[in-house]
Formats: structure tokens, C-alpha cells, sequence
């Protein structure tokens, strides 16, 4: 205990300390010889409240914090809010002129450059399983084999109707054929009895002067010419009607007998796609088939990969969709050599944050790279050009680039300062305006320190 009146020192309580007031001694004095409670600080501006309330505690806590060596001291002035930070605690870089190089850096996924799926165009049950993954192929080699009972018996329905449908229009064919024919016999008929009577008809008119024949025998045979010539006419309209009508419905039976093979041969193609082979060359990397596994119409079976070529998949920070164009340049060090890349597509879906981007490799790919290998690569979003500098930082994510801590001259203190940031890179930060060459400033992250307005640096 120290003096009477004097203030004493508790341990530290939440990162401040705590500190206790000793009061006079004296048999009529209440409270003699015992401690004055001091309410616990809540935060900064609870020590600030204490400090004010009672000031030897201030000088106390504020000679402790000194000797803590480093630990923080808020103090309340006019121009706001100071802390007291130990500089070792902090990062402080001098801005400088140099030259800014635009990139990124990018993580990306090597992928095939082309891929085919293989679906099942007929569900069934896998009854073979022809290839392994990894696997080379050819186009057309056997892979999976299915089975599929209802799709077999429902083609040999359909074949069924195909010939039941041939044989209709077979039968109406020969019936159109005899209903042809046997009205070219009644025509063929009319004109020979058209023919024989009227012969008939100038021997009876030449037989009338001797009396061997009469008009009554003229009268008839007349009749009867004019009857098979009006037969005639009915026969060959009935034949004109007859042709039209079995020239449309011979048509239109073929047309449906085409439908019906067509059909047919669709259904045997299926029934062929029962047995799934690869479409190109390539090599299988997914095949998720099972021999006695039942697959569903048009579920996915594997995929191959075309040996054509590699590019990179890589998810990039929304921040960067502005700045991103086709053709931009990455470069990417594979084992001993460089290679570079170009953005070949950009998927303008933001997710998470994020968006994807298709890189290809410029020229000959590397031959030792494999599907799924992760690349580091430098992505160029435009020229090298000479700026003021600082240092990429925590501050950034603190203060969004608006503001940052300056060290004032002397080296006594920092204060906030409004700043335009520009470009930035994994390791520098363009600065447009607010900083001059020269300027020392607090690049590390500031966590609660964003709430000053002044560091004092010990």
C-alpha cells in the first residue's frame, strides 16, 4: 500500500488496468483504511471517463501502460480520438515513385480444352462394362452394354404395325389394280358392241327395201348403240374418278408406311444405343456405371476428354469483372519453362464474390500437365507505367482505400488522411492523390485502430 491518499495498482482487467485509491487514516473517519470501489472500464471511453473522474489514477495507469512497453493509451482532445501504439506493433512504408505492373495473381484448375458426355439415350440395366477410367479410346469402341426388355418388346410392336400397314397397302394396291382393270373390260366391251351394232344397223337399213328387215329392228339397234355409248361414258368417268382416287390413297398409305420404318428404324437405333460407344477420341476420365446398376433415359454415364488440348478454369474476385477482357495475358511457370496464357471466355455470373474465367495456353501446351492440376499464374490487366507506390496492406480491407494513417514529421504521431488509391497488385498499391514521395504511412492492418483519428508511436 502506498501513501495514504495515494493511488495503487491492480492487475489488468480486459487490457487496462485497474487502478484502487487508498483513503485517510483516522478511527472517525468512514471507510478509513478501505479501498474506493472504481466501477470496471467498459472499452476506451470508459478509461477515459475514470481518467477524468480522478486523475492520480490517470497518471498512475498511464506510468504502468508506459512501463508495459507498448501498450495502447486513449486520450480525448479537440481534434478527437488519440491511442498510443508501441510502432513495432505497426507497418510503416514510405511512399515512393516507381514503376506499377497491372496483374493479378490467379489460381486456376487445368481442364481438357473439349469434353463429351455420354448419356444414356434408352435407360436399362448394365449387363457390360467394357473400359476402365483413365483408359484410352477410339471413336466408336464399345464401352457400357445395356439391357432393356420393355424397349426390345416395343420395337417388335412397331414392327408389327409396319407390317400390318405394308400388307393394307398392298391389299388396297391390288384391289385398285382389278377395279382398273375390270373397267377397262366393261370399256373394251361398250366399244365392241358400240361396233357390232352399228354394222348391224347398215345391214338391217339396207335390208328395209326388200322387206327382210323392219323399223322396229332399226329402232332397237339404234337404242341399243346409244345405250352401250352412254355406258361408255360412265365407264370412263368412273375409270377418271377411280385413278384420282387411288393415286391419293396409294400416296397417303405410302406416306404412312415411311412414317411407320422411320419409326421403326428410330426405335432399332435406340435399340442400338443400348450398347454406348465413345463418339471421339479421348480419354475416359469419369464412368459411373456399375455392371447390375439401373440407369434412367438420358442419365449421365462418364465423360471424355479430347486430346486436343488443355486450358486453365480459374475464380476471380468480382472486384477484377470490370477490368477483365478477352485476349488479356497471363504467364505461368511449369516446372522449368514459362508459358503464357490468354483469357479465352468470361463468365459474367457472380457467385460467392466470385466469377470464372477460361484461360488458354498461347502455342504448344505443356506435355506434363494433368486434368485438375492447379496453376499459379500472373494475369497482365494493362501496361507497366511509372506511379507513386505503397505497399499492398491490411489497411486496404480496413479503410476500403479512402483513408490511411500519415506519419507526421518528426515521427511523434500519425493522423488520418483522405487518399485517392488506384490500381493495385499482390504487392503494390497506385497512389493517385493525398500522398507525396517521401510520406510515411501505416500500411498494416488497423483493426480498432480505425476508430482514431490519432496514433501516437511510442
Amino acid at each position: 500500500m502506498g501513501a495514504p491518499g495515494s493511488p495503487s495498482v491492480e492487475g489488468p482487467v480486459g487490457g487496462v488496468h485497474i487502478v484502487k485509491a487508498t483513503g485517510m487514516g483516522g478511527a472517525g473517519n468512514m471507510g478509513a483504511g478501505m479501498d474506493r470501489r472504481v466501477e470496471r472500464p467498459r472499452g476506451w471511453k470508459g478509461w477515459v471517463h475514470r481518467a477524468r473522474t480522478d486523475k492520480r489514477a490517470w497518471a498512475a495507469g498511464v506510468a504502468l501502460l508506459a512501463l508495459a512497453g507498448g501498450a495502447a493509451v486513449l486520450t480525448q482532445t479537440q481534434g478527437g480520438q488519440t491511442v498510443r501504439v508501441a510502432e513495432s506493433r505497426l507497418t510503416v512504408a514510405t511512399v515512393s515513385q516507381g514503376t506499377f505492373e497491372d496483374f493479378i495473381p490467379v489460381r486456376g484448375a487445368v481442364e481438357p480444352l473439349n469434353s463429351v458426355y455420354l448419356d444414356s439415350i434408352e435407360g436399362g440395366r448394365v449387363e457390360k462394362k467394357l473400359v476402365e477410367v483413365g483408359q484410352k479410346v477410339k471413336a466408336g469402341q464399345p464401352l457400357v452394354e445395356l439391357s432393356n426388355t420393355q424397349l426390345q418388346l416395343d420395337i417388335i410392336s412397331r414392327e408389327a404395325q409396319v407390317m400390318e400397314q405394308i400388307n393394307r397397302l398392298h391389299d388396297t394396291e391390288l384391289q385398285l389394280e382389278t377395279n382398273r382393270i375390270s373397267n377397262q373390260r366393261e370399256l373394251a366391251e361398250c366399244d365392241y358392241n358400240v361396233s357390232w351394232l352399228s354394222k348391224d344397223l347398215e345391214r338391217k337399213t339396207a335390208l328395209i327395201k326388200t322387206g327382210a328387215s323392219s323399223q322396229r329392228d332399226i329402232d332397237i339397234i339404234r337404242d341399243q348403240i346409244k345405250w352401250y355409248e352412254r355406258r361408255r361414258e360412265l365407264t370412263l368417268e368412273t375409270m377418271r374418278t377411280t385413278d384420282q382416287m387411288r393415286a391419293s390413297q396409294y400416296t397417303e398409305m405410302q406416306d404412312s408406311t415411311r412414317r411407320l420404318e422411320e419409326n421403326l428404324a428410330m426405335a432399332r437405333k435406340n435399340l442400338d444405343s443400348l450398347v454406348v460407344r465413345a463418339p471421339v477420341d479421348g480419354q475416359i476420365t469419369v464412368l459411373d456405371v456399375e455392371i447390375g446398376q439401373t440407369k434412367q433415359k438420358g442419365e449421365r454415364l462418364g465423360r471424355i476428354d479430347r486430346d486436343d488440348g488443355f486450358k486453365v478454369q480459374a475464380q476471380m474476385d468480382e472486384f477484377y469483372l470490370s477490368r477483365l477482357e478477352l485476349g488479356q495475358t497471363a504467364e505461368a511457370a511449369i516446372g522449368a519453362g514459362e508459358y503464357k496464357l490468354k483469357v479465352a471466355k468470361i463468365y459474367p455470373q457472380v457467385r460467392d464474390g466470385q466469377f470464372q474465367v477460361d484461360l488458354e495456353f498461347l502455342g504448344n501446351a505443356p506435355q506434363d500437365i494433368r486434368s485438375g492440376q492447379t496453376l499459379q499464374m500472373r494475369l497482365k490487366l494493362g501496361a507497366a507505367t511509372t506511379a507513386l507506390l505503397i505497399p499492398n496492406g491490411g489497411f486496404y480491407q480496413d479503410t476500403g482505400g479512402d483513408w490511411i494513417f500519415v506519419v507526421q514529421p518528426g515521427g511523434a504521431y500519425a493522423e488520418k488522411r483522405r487518399v485517392h488509391l488506384g490500381r493495385r497488385n499482390a504487392q503494390m498499391i497506385e497512389v493517385r492523390d493525398g500522398l507525396a514521395a517521401g510520406d510515411r504511412v501505416i500500411v498494416s492492418s488497423y483493426g480498432d485502430l480505425a476508430r482514431m483519428d490519432r496514433i501516437e508511436l511510442n
